[in-house]
Formats: structure tokens, C-alpha cells, sequence
């Protein structure tokens, strides 16, 4: 889910994705962004250059569900010290 929020305002490369989340490792990221493109909710475009570029971005589906993540994260938010 945390991968899914950092996409919500447009498309992110692999590098700028990492450095959104400095405790993921890149194989970790790796497997995540290949099991939400599996899923259907993200979208992976790689472009024919040198060196390679590959976007990635929330699909139609993953879009729909950005209310009902904000709402869990606002929950999250509210409820915080019942998790520390």
C-alpha cells in the first residue's frame, strides 16, 4: 500500500520510488512492483533508450481505490498511539 500512495500524483521511476521509501531494499521493491503489476494495480512502461527508463503508475483500478486508502491512513493517523 505504501508503494500505491507514493504513485498517487502521477508516474515514478524505480530510483525516485527507492528514495521514497529509504527502508526498502531493491530487491524487496522489485518483487512489489512486479506483484501490484501481477495485480493489476500498477502499470509498467519501459521506454527503448540507453541507458533504459521504465515508469511506473497507478492503473484505473488502483485509482479507485485512493479514497479508501486516504480514509485507512486518516484512521492510521487518528489512532496512532494505540500502535507505538
Amino acid at each position: 500500500m505504501l508503494i500505491l500512495c507514493k504513485l498517487e500524483n502521477g508516474k515514478l521511476r524505480f530510483s525516485e520510488i527507492r528514495r521514497l521509501i529509504p527502508k526498502i531494499t531493491e530487491r524487496m521493491l522489485t518483487l512489489q512492483l512486479c506483484e501490484l503489476e501481477k495485480d493489476g494495480l500498477l502499470k509498467r512502461t519501459v521506454y527503448a533508450e540507453v541507458p533504459p527508463r521504465v515508469d511506473y503508475e497507478l492503473t484505473p483500478i488502483a485509482i479507485e481505490l485512493i479514497p479508501l486508502w486516504s480514509k485507512l491512513s486518516d484512521w492510521g493517523a487518528r489512532h496512532k498511539k494505540l500502535f507505538n
